[in-house]
């Protein structure tokens, strides 16, 4: 990711072929520091804005990723999700057809229900790790909506078109650019955000979505989250989106409400020990190796990679994530060596940087399957080797309310 401490003069150049969010004029008018990512122009974090550039009745942007990290930890932010891919799928047998392509079963998932599941090759390998939701319109018309990483969104439109041959009842339809994503995560966003819907958010259990609406537009609202905080994910029209966002950060202004960036993105799901996909899940991983277990539902079903998965899971993996505490302040970034307490090297870390909310450095990383176990490990970081202790992910857990 860009370095958000870099100058202006270092910024990296803009693409006339990279992608806009609805909410990008809200971000630059707000003093978002854009950078490249995924195909987009995203807030990577805000800084200080002139006082006649920011609307008077709605809070200021906290200035920098700290800032904006903590708010999310003790109050609540709001993220422009906008670039991860929607892919709605039509059709009586919608769900036969996510149960061939997703290693979570679908076919048994109630309206309302959302999971979270991946998308393999015939090897195993992880294509994506992905969100899919059974919804139901006002109308009762039903559907099935698989929320994707931006990064990946066309090479899975890619992976899945030829599959759906073979269920001509069922119609995918991408509905990423007729559409924005907004998450509000953090403490207080249940609690503020629910008087601005028909539907009142609270009811909703953890990976549970409703649609709804906001002045009689649809929206629709999930509970899942990607910081290791309570909150909602909203899916509305892209016309909409600067208003519903505008007037979520109005109810939650004295709470102190702020917008936040992909930096505090990062190091909030970092914290939460959440596998992020060309870090910690590529095609060369698969989910049992990431330890996400719960994501295959290997009983009783066929998928496309189950067959590599079955002898995974038999054999065990090679290899095993594990959470680190690098001694001293300085962190370990992704890429770095990991070595036993001999100095041999024995994996390598996925994701590292400074804990805003530990006050010390976090790092995830893969080593070899026979050292799980290991009480003491040493990270190579620019050269000079560091001790780290092991942890159990999370790193950070809520406080139970």
């Amino acid at each position: 990711m860009t370095n958000p401490s870099a100058s202006k003069s270092h910024e990296p150049a803009v693409s006339e072929n990279l992608a806009k969010t609805p909410l990008d004029a809200w971000h630059r008018r707000m003093g978002g520091k854009m950078v490249p990512f995924a195909g987009y122009e995203m807030p990577i974090q805000y800084a200080a804005v002139e006082s006649d550039k920011a609307s008077s009745y709605i809070a200021k942007p906290a200035n920098g990723i700290v800032a904006e990290h903590e708010a999310c930890r003790n109050r609540a932010a709001l993220f422009d999700v906008s670039h991860m891919g929607r892919l709605r799928f039509d059709g009586d047998d919608a769900a036969k057809f996510l149960d061939h392509v997703l290693t979570r079963r679908v076919s048994d998932l109630p309206v309302g229900g959302v999971r979270y599941s991946m998308v393999c090759n015939a090897e195993g390998g992880v294509l994506d790790d992905v969100l899919v939701s059974h919804l139901e319109t006002p109308s009762e018309r039903r559907f099935h909506l698989l929320v994707v990483n931006a990064s990946n969104r066309q090479k899975i439109l890619k992976w899945i078109e030829p599959h759906l041959a073979d269920f001509p009842s069922v119609t995918m339809s991408d509905r990423t650019e007729l559409t924005a994503m907004i998450a509000v995560q953090g403490p207080m966003a249940i609690e503020i955000t629910k008087k601005l819907f028909s539907f009142d958010p609270s009811r909703l259990k953890n990976y549970q979505a409703r649609i709804t609406d906001q002045f009689a537009k649809p929206v629709i609202v999930s509970r899942t989250g990607y910081t290791g905080e309570d909150g909602v994910e909203l899916i509305v029209r892209a016309e909409e989106a600067t208003r519903i966002w505008e007037n979520i950060l109005l109810a939650g202004r004295e709470a102190g409400f702020t917008a936040a960036g992909l930096g505090a993105r990062d190091t909030l799901r970092m914290e939460a020990g959440m596998p992020l996909y060309g870090h910690e899940l590529d095609e060369s991983v698969d989910p049992i190796t990431a330890g996400l277990n719960f994501s295959v539902n290997l009983a009783d079903r066929n998928f496309i990679g189950d067959e590599a998965l079955r002898e995974i899971k038999k054999a065990g993996p090679s290899r095993v994530r594990i959470g680190l505490f690098p001694e001293g302040k300085r962190p370990a970034r992704e890429g770095c060596d990991v070595l036993d307490s001999n100095g041999t090297k024995i994996g390598v870390v996925t994701s590292g940087g400074p804990s805003p909310t530990l006050g010390v450095p976090i790092a995830m990383a893969y080593v070899d399957a026979a050292h799980a176990n290991d009480t003491e490990f040493q990270i190579d970081i620019r050269g000079r080797t560091t001790s780290a202790k092991p942890t159990k992910l999370p790193f950070y857990r809520r406080p139970a309310s």
